[in-house]
């Protein structure tokens, strides 16, 4: 039996004995097109990401009353608010392409709801989890609509303080929940990231299984969380940053996704188990580089014994 946290998504376990479960966060970077969406999805199986991750809102229970008549300009003309919310969503028709899209790629998706008429919405296509986002930490009605649904949940908490953290763990149980270290800020500068929080996270939540959602621009920094024990990381995609939309810039480009989930994979093979071991082609190595460790191994004849050569 594993000695760490670990949990169920779909056909696959997350845990720190389980290889990193690589989420690749589409969110709105679709901006409303099926297609745009089907193409990141490509990308993603292309990687070797594990998940691809949208985000699902009601936008009339998730736009303030007081908005939804501003007018803004858009890539679709100029438009109100609420107009511009419902312009980027994706409707029923639509995520059923996307669920068949993905069934026929073998790759799980799911979405963080931001409310819970969105939770209904999705249900009928039986995630293998949920996320919820950083600003739904704290929103009680929606977290315990969500456990209802009895699937894994993955809790980012970005924005949130430690009592705030431990208030939300506690009204969702730590059955079949995980957590992500995040930092709200998009793209967020790397020192600002504080990826020691996942050391953090593990001392207050030792049952749980700890993860990282990253809004950087860059790789290294996922790297590192990798490195510190990050047993699953979320990045968001695009098919070019310069696109519109807010999350665009905080997102990877399919060519980086392909660099990041391989560096992951290295990464985490690279960790091992942390058993001191002497590999067969060490003891070669030992016999050719090391000196005697007595008279009686030392040369025998007079013979004169080569030049020692020393492992850096």
């Amino acid at each position: 039996m594993s000695k760490n946290p670990e949990f169920r998504v779909g056909d696959r376990m997350v845990g720190e004995d389980h290889p990193v479960y690589v989420i690749a966060e589409i969110g709105i970077n679709h901006n409303g097109s099926v297609e745009l969406a089907k193409k990141m999805i490509d990308g993603a199986v292309l990687a070797g990401c594990d998940a691809v991750k949208f985000q699902k809102r009601t936008p009339e229970v998730c736009v303030p009353k007081d908005q939804w008549y501003i007018e803004r300009d858009t890539p679709w003309g100029r438009m109100t608010y609420i107009d511009y919310r419902h312009r980027t969503e994706l409707g029923i028709q639509q995520y059923a392409d996307i669920d068949k899209h993905c069934k026929d790629r073998n790759i799980h998706w799911f979405a963080s709801c931001w409310d819970e008429p969105s939770v209904d919405f999705m249900e009928r296509f039986e995630p293998p989890c949920y996320k919820i986002a950083s600003a739904s930490l704290t929103d009680t009605g929606l977290l315990k609509r969500l456990r209802a649904t009895k699937r894994p949940l993955i809790l980012s908490t970005g924005m949130s303080t430690m009592d705030e953290i431990r208030e939300s763990v506690a009204t969702l149980g730590q059955h079949d929940l995980g957590l992500m270290h995040a930092v709200s800020m998009y793209p967020c500068e790397v020192k600002d990231l504080n990826l020691k929080m996942i050391n953090t996270l593990k001392a207050a939540f030792p049952t749980l299984p700890i993860g990282y959602s990253g809004h950087e621009t860059g790789l290294a920094p996922t790297f590192a969380a990798v490195s510190l024990g990050a047993s699953m990381v979320e990045r968001h995609i695009t098919l070019d940053r310069a696109m519109w939309g807010s999350d665009q810039a905080a997102s990877v480009e399919i060519t980086g996704l392909m660099r990041l989930v391989s560096g992951i994979r290295d990464i985490t093979a690279a960790l091992g188990d942390g058993v001191k071991r002497v590999h067969e082609k060490e003891l070669a190595q030992a016999k050719k580089l090391r000196r005697a460790k007595s008279a009686e191994q030392a040369p025998q004849n007079g013979t004169v014994a080569s030049k020692d050569v020393r492992s850096s």
